[in-house]
């Protein structure tokens, strides 16, 4: 939970996002351009300084994103994208790792998948390929069996004359598996059709059974993974807005429309409770005369 201060409007708008965005991508861009010799000794001082400035930017981020979770700070650390940055960006400052070109690389590395965490969609995209492995495993061991039955047919039938391409199990399953994706499948057909005239009825099997069936399988789980990926991300969103609205138990500010509401409340019922009691009396005055 964390109220909506100051920090929270600045994290939630659109101008701090196109900043850290930005320097991301600079920051990309920078390490992509140490890598020729040629610039990096030309331009090697500045290309240095362009990573100490995005090294800043992302610190102030921190910091205000920090900021954004007072006056509970701690819950800063509850989610797991802040926990990555906050060790991405702290790891630059590891003396061992400073000391290290390669590690100081690879942390540099990291700062590009941070992009994940900015935005949304390709956020989505990734929890959707993320939770399409557990079905892409199963669609997986079908495809290596059908891969493994047609392969021993085609080595029965093509082995003796084709052996480059079916002389034995592992090359008869290679050449179905480059065929899954129509490469070159015409070639392989005509030259298996030269010995056996009944071949294509095995090639147009597998094309259909392993080319059609099973990656449009594949893609369907792919898809359906990512509308469930989808609906996990509109209720993170839904959840983080909540937590955002909803008042700090120990913020004193927050409850005090509920206060104010509960004392006019008192009011009127101390209120009618008078008018009750001087209604009351009068009503036995009148009994007595």
């Amino acid at each position: 939970m964390r109220n909506r201060n100051t920090f929270a409007r600045v994290v939630e708008s659109n101008p701090f996002t196109v900043v850290v965005v930005a320097t991301i991508a600079v920051n990309a861009v920078a390490l992509g351009l140490q890598t020729y010799d040629e610039l990096e000794e030309r331009w090697g001082s500045r290309l240095e300084l362009v990573n100490g400035a995005c090294v800043a930017i992302f610190i102030a981020e921190l910091l205000i994103r920090m900021g954004s979770y007072w006056p509970r700070p701690w819950e800063f650390f509850r989610n797991g994208w802040n926990i990555f940055d906050f060790v991405v960006i702290a790891a630059t400052f590891i003396p061992g790792i400073r000391q290290n070109s390669t590690l100081l690389r690879l942390v540099r590395l990291l700062r590009v998948i941070r992009l994940v965490r900015v935005l949304p969609d390709l956020r989505v995209l990734l929890l959707g390929v993320w939770r399409s492995v557990p079905p892409l495993a199963s669609i997986g061991a079908v495809t290596a069996m059908i891969l493994f039955v047609y392969g021993m047919v085609g080595w029965t039938l093509f082995g003796d004359e084709l052996p480059d391409e079916w002389g034995n199990i592992g090359r008869a399953m290679l050449t179905l598996f480059v065929m899954l994706t129509l490469e070159d499948f015409p070639v392989y057909m005509a030259e298996a059709m030269e010995f056996e005239p009944w071949a294509w009825i095995y090639f147009v099997s597998f094309i259909l059974v392993a080319a059609f069936i099973v990656l449009n399988v594949l893609i369907g789980v792919v898809l359906n993974s990512m509308e469930e990926a989808r609906e996990l991300e509109r209720r993170r969103v839904l959840r983080e807005q909540h937590d955002v609205h909803r008042p700090s138990p120990i913020d004193p500010e927050a409850h005090a429309p509920v206060a104010e509401r509960i004392a006019i409340l008192r009011a009127a019922l101390d209120e009618l409770e008078l008018e009750l009691a001087i209604g009351g009396q009068r009503e036995a005055g009148r009994s007595r005369t």
